[in-house]
């Protein structure tokens, strides 16, 4: 994604108009909340502090079906704090070792896609849950009331869909506990990542200024924790620079830029939803936000469009990665359940925002 972001801006600098300026639609506000929240997140993680979770709530469940919707659970709800894509990555893998010690493993592909709609629709709750969450919530200034009015209707009904999706699982299980180690919790790192998180949230929300929080994130780690330093995803970054260069690029060229305006005006919601399919929803939304009109059809647009196609979100291909490096993956039948269960998932979605709207409650 990062090579397709710079070809994207590097192509488009070439039909700019003379004296453009390439960098004024770089939100350095966004980026920077970006570096700090992906820090404290690793720091977390590092800490332990998935790791225990997990555990505990695996340790209280029993059955198959009590398991399932467990391990679907998890990254529904850690990635409204934590973002959709790091929530996969700490439990994917934990969910692979459970399913494994249960002797469930050919349950894997299904609850693997329904761990991949979790994340992308329980993401989408929180500003921080999703990154074009928080570009979109900077870029508005959107209140969050608001905010999590608009979404969270779309998240109980995904959460409740997830659960019965979970109850259709047939069989039993070995080892209604998963005996393996946790690891250990470092409470001292995980107390001072912790509150660090906190003042990300704060800065989010305007409380504390984004720039104090970046530099003393930078500084901190640097001279205490540069194991994290290197662990932040710097191709996002770089992705979001490129196409903030890029839809910059696009809103000077008239040809293009009216067009978009144009779709925008007569169906954000649906153009929104149908670019995310083809592009990825991060960089639809960067690409429209300067045609939007209103702030709340181009959210639930690149929002619900995170399901529908392998590329539609990046958090998506992330859990299809990790479940085909397991011993005995099988790719067809995965991809039979993610076409399927994210075909399902987003008609029924688009559906409830068709009713929605009708009803005036949009």
């Amino acid at each position: 994604m990062p090579c397709i972001a710079f070809a994207c801006a590097a192509v488009s600098c070439a039909f700019v108009p003379a004296g453009h300026d390439f960098f004024a639609s770089i939100d350095m506000r966004v980026l920077g909340l970006l570096f700090c929240l992906m820090a404290a997140v690793d720091g977390l993680r590092s800490a332990g502090v998935f790791s225990r979770c997990a555990h505990l709530l695996i340790e209280k469940t029993h059955g198959l079906r009590t398991l399932s919707f467990a391990l679907v659970a998890l990254p529904f709800f850690a990635s409204m704090l934590v973002t959709n894509d790091v929530a996969l990555l700490a439990f994917v893998p934990f969910t692979i070792v459970s399913l494994s010690a249960a002797k469930a493993t050919h349950h894997l592909p299904r609850v693997v896609v329904l761990q991949a709609v979790a994340a992308n629709i329980g993401g989408m709750v929180t500003p921080m849950g999703n990154p074009q969450n928080l570009f979109l919530y900077t870029t508005f200034g959107i209140p969050l009331p608001a905010f999590l009015a608009t979404l969270l209707p779309f998240a109980a009904a995904t959460l409740a869909a997830l659960g019965a999706a979970c109850l259709r699982l047939k069989g039993e299980i070995d080892a209604p506990k998963t005996p393996f180690g946790t690891q250990p919790l470092e409470r001292r790192k995980a107390a001072v990542y912790g509150a660090f998180f906190l003042l990300c949230l704060a800065a989010v929300m305007r409380i504390i200024p984004y720039q104090a929080l970046f530099a003393l994130t930078l500084v901190g780690l640097l001279a205490f924790d540069r194991a994290t330093l290197k662990c932040i995803d710097y191709g996002l970054l770089a992705t979001f620079v490129c196409f903030f260069v890029f839809s910059g690029n696009i809103a000077s060229i008239p040809a293009i830029a009216n067009a978009l305006a144009a779709t925008m005006e007569a169906a954000p919601f649906f153009a929104s939803a149908a670019i995310s399919q083809a592009i990825s929803n991060v960089p639809a939304a960067v690409l429209l936000a300067p045609f939007a009109g209103d702030w709340q059809p181009l959210l639930l647009g690149v929002d619900l469009g995170g399901l529908g196609t392998p590329i539609a979100s990046l958090a998506s291909l992330i859990a299809l990665r990790l479940y085909l490096h397991t011993p005995d993956a099988d790719f067809g039948r995965v991809m039979k359940e993610f076409a399927a269960i994210n075909a399902v998932g987003l008609a029924g979605l688009v559906g409830l925002y068709c009713a929605m709207s009708g009803m005036g409650a949009l």
